[in-house]
């Protein structure tokens, strides 16, 4: 039998390289074993993954009125807008806006009448009121942030238009947010 020491006293080096190659895969494997659980608690909990989307029935909200829903712990608009509120926003030439977008990109085709918004004032988070201001829209009464029937920036400091979540309709009355 071959003896792994060679004359000068040394391991032989296939050995030698396979105990270094096995005791960096022991370290790698548990340091791997010690990250993954700790990588793992940085997920959403449970409670929170249930309130990252919710249906609501639009059959509740009735024309010329406004609902407002908690969803992920900000207030949801949800405003079945008039033919008239309509019209004046698709009329209002939107490429003269600080935020430009027209109406049509922040309602789905065929509901134009539902207009859904994050009801958080794009300024420093407050909530804006309803019916306030001179374009027939949303009032920020903290700083006097004045949005459109469509949700837009039109005067004061706030620099974007109201958020548009994204949301699908599940039917003709029922909606799924996020």
């Amino acid at each position: 039998m071959s003896e792994p020491v060679q004359d000068g006293g040394t391991l032989d080096p296939n050995r030698r390289d396979f105990i270094y190659i096995a005791a960096g895969a022991g370290a790698a494997g548990a340091a791997a074993m010690t990250l993954i659980p700790l990588i793992g608690q940085m997920n959403p909990a449970a409670d929170t993954l249930a309130l990252a989307s919710i249906e609501y029935d639009l059959s509740k909200v009735v024309e010329g009125q406004q609902v407002v829903v908690k969803w992920r712990g900000k207030p949801l608009f949800v405003r079945y807008r008039t033919p008239k509120e309509i019209k004046e926003a698709q009329d209002t030439d939107w490429k003269a806006l600080r935020d430009p977008q027209p109406d049509s990109e922040r309602v789905k085709a065929g509901h134009e009448q539902y207009l859904i918004l994050v009801g958080v004032c794009t300024h420093l988070g407050c909530v804006p009121n309803f019916g306030g201001g001179e374009y027939g829209g949303w009032l920020c009464p903290c700083h006097g942030s004045v949005y459109d029937t469509s949700g837009r920036i039109r005067q004061g400091p706030a620099p974007k238009n109201l958020l548009v979540p994204d949301y699908a309709f599940l039917t003709d009355s029922k909606i799924k947010v996020g």
